[in-house]
Parts: structure tokens; C-alpha cells; sequence
């Protein structure tokens, strides 16, 4: 579906350096229903680009498109892992191969045995998969190559010998350490025993096995990711969701669904969070997955779609998509995927918008 200037919304107000006001409500009819942009600042606009598109590239009757997506510039893949499903009475989560040939896309279903996955980073030559465990197995970070057999490696499974909760999502600095935050949803979603640590944010050195709780203080850590000068460290707090999707689970309006922003410092020579503050607080259900792009914009998958914020912490648009959106990728010259549990969306804004993650 190609999005033309009438299916960009303008919010309720006119924008100083701008002659057109838009006032539909709440969304031009026939058009943003089935994905679009809202325009709130026109920075936004150059993210967007001269034409704008969005289209479902993929659907399934079970939420396939739930979390992860990572893309694989060298083959143009997207792995992807899904919501809950159920056989034979047990939940179990789906890993997905999302490409592209000359007939379409295709979803092709991959089986590395890591178990209930949840957010991925790419990672040497392959991908970095949060494994939630189950009550009986432990979870943690696993390594796998993205090529048959999909050979997996288990990079660390414990806090000191204590189990992680429900691992969640992942980044990698540039000094190779490894980021990740561990909420305890999995023992509300009943596929984790009683945690044995709080809803934390982890530091792992594999070069030297070192393992550092480096913050407590969000009730829910949920998606993380670094600014471009990688001096910034934006994590989102979830607490508003109880259950942790955006289609399911019960939403508390009161509680937390921000993006708090810490400054990466130095301190004995080793890395600190200080300075914590509230960079933005989603207007629609709760930020999950967090990027950037090269330029330091912020962008999260929320209750109605991908919501941008200038570095500055300004909702600049939204790439809207009915339902929501619970993880995202860049991929290249401007494309993003949209995970929209029982959909996935491609989105072709500027050939000049880059991930900072890839930079490409």
C-alpha cells in the first residue's frame, strides 16, 4: 500500500512552520486503519522521505511477528521470534526466517531448540537470542548461526549461580560487552519458577566472564539500546503491562510505560549508569523494543505503532500500525519491519534514514 500526503496525519494543532492543518479523526478514513504515518513535528518528515510506503508483507492465523527482529544485511533475512503458542498443552515461542525472492516473502520456521526466545541482536556472524527458559530449564543468552543446522552456544545462563528471571532483550556495545535486561513476566506468564533475582539491567564482559548488575531501579526493563556516541543508555519500563504484549495481558494507565535515558560514565575504570532521567512516556500502550538511528532519534514499538522522539525526548510522528507494535528493525536504504504479532509490515521511508544498531 503506497501512502500518499493525504494518508499523513497531522496532529490537532497547527505546526508553526507549516500552511496545511489535518484534522481528521482520528485518522483519514480508508487509509491509516491499515498503517500509515502521523506527523507530529516536521522533522519527522525527513525521516519520511518523498514517498512514504507501508504494506503487510507477511500473516498468519498465530502471532508469529512478536519479538527479535533482526536483520541480516548479507542475506537480507529477518529472524523474528513469536508470541505464546500452545501444543499439546505447553507454550512454546517460534523462531522465524522472514526473506525475499522473486515470488514474494516467505516465512519459513527454524528449530535451534532454544527455548521460549524472546529479543535477538546480531552478534560475530549470527544472532544473539534472548532464551526466557521454561520452569524447568533455565534461560539466558544463546549464540546462532544463522544457517542450517543453526548450530546454537550458550554465551551465559546465571548471575553468579543464580538463575535469570526471564531475559528479555539485548545490545552490544562497542567495546563488545554484552547488555541485557531481565523482568520477572516470566514467572507472571506461569512459564518461569519464583525469581531468585529482581527485575534487573545486566553488563557481561565475554572476554573476561564478568557479570555486573548495572541498574535496579525500573520495576519492569524491557527494551534497551545506546545513542550513536553510544555515552547514552535508553531502557524502557514496561510496568504498565502486566502479562507484556501489547494485544494481551492487563494495562495499568497509572504505572510506568517510559523510556528513561542514563549517561554511560566511568568510574574506577569500569562502566556506571548515572543520571537518570525520564527521556518520554508513550501516549499508547507501553514502549517495548527501543532504537535509534544514526542521527540519535529514538524509536520504540508501542500500542499504536513506532513512535520517534527527537534526541531531545519530542514525539516527532509515528509509524502507525492498528494494534500495535512490540519490536522493529531497520534494514537498508530507509526499510523498517514492523512486528505486529499476527502480521508483519514493511515500512520504505527515506533512502537516507540509517539504524545506528547496523548503520546501514
Amino acid at each position: 500500500m503506497s501512502v500518499s500526503e493525504s494518508c499523513i496525519v497531522y496532529p490537532r494543532k497547527k505546526l508553526a512552520s507549516m500552511r496545511k492543518q489535518y484534522f481528521q479523526q482520528p485518522f483519514a478514513e480508508g487509509c491509516l486503519p491499515q498503517g500509515g504515518f502521523v506527523l507530529h513535528d516536521e522533522r519527522f518528515s525527513q525521516i519520511l522521505g518523498n514517498n512514504p510506503t507501508i504494506e503487510v508483507i507477511a500473516e498468519e492465523i498465530e502471532p508469529f511477528a512478536h519479538e527479535a527482529g533482526v536483520y541480516m544485511p548479507a542475506t537480507g533475512e529477518v529472524y523474528i521470534t513469536s508470541n505464546h503458542l500452545r501444543y499439546a498443552g505447553k507454550k512454546y515461542v517460534q523462531i522465524s526466517r522472514v526473506y525475499n525472492d522473486w515470488k514474494g516473502y516467505h516465512v519459513d520456521d527454524i528449530e535451534p531448540g532454544i527455548v521460549l526466545a524472546n529479543g535477538g541482536v546480531n552478534y560475530r556472524e549470527g544472532i544473539l537470542f534472548c532464551e526466557q527458559g521454561s520452569l524447568t530449564e533455565p534461560g539466558g543468552l544463546v549464540y546462532m548461526k544463522p544457517e542450517e543446522p543453526y548450530e546454537t552456544e550458550m554465551i551465559i545462563s546465571d548471575y553468579h549461580g543464580r538463575q535469570f528471571n526471564s531475559v528479555n532483550d539485548v545490545v552490544i556495545h562497542k567495546d563488545g560487552s554484552i547488555w541485557f535486561t531481565d523482568p520477572t513476566y516470566g514467572h507472571e506468564q506461569g512459564i518461569r519458577p519464583l525469581p531468585q533475582l529482581p527485575p534487573q539491567t545486566y553488563r557481561y564482559d565475554p572476554g573476561t566472564g564478568d557479570i555486573r548488575a548495572m541498574d535496579d531501579s525500573l520495576t519492569k526493563p524491557n527494551g534497551l539500546c545506546f545513542s550513536p556516541d553510544q555515552l547514552t543508555l535508553y531502557i524502557t519500563d514496561t510496568a504498565g503491562m502486566a502479562g507484556c504484549t501489547h494485544t494481551s495481558g492487563i494495562y495499568s494507565p497509572a504505572k510506568a510505560a517510559s523510556i528513561y535515558a542514563f549517561d554511560i560514565i566511568t568510574r574506577h575504570g569500569a562502566p556506571f549508569l548515572a543520571n537518570k532521567r525520564l527521556f518520554a512516556f508513550a501516549d499508547v500502550g507501553i514502549p517495548d523494543g527501543i532504537k535509534c538511528d544514526t542521527e540519535g532519534n529514538v524509536y520504540s514499538g508501542c500500542g499504536d505503532g513506532v513512535h520517534v522522539w527527537s534526541p531531545g525526548g519530542m514525539l516527532i510522528g509515528k509509524v502507525y500500525v492498528p494494534g500495535g507494535c512490540a519490536n522493529f528493525c531497520f534494514g537498508k536504504g530507509g526499510e523498517m519491519f514492523l512486528l505486529n504479532e499476527k502480521k508483519m509490515w514493511r515500512a520504505q521511508l527515506s533512502p537516507e534514514l540509517k539504524g545506528d544498531l547496523l548503520g546501514l
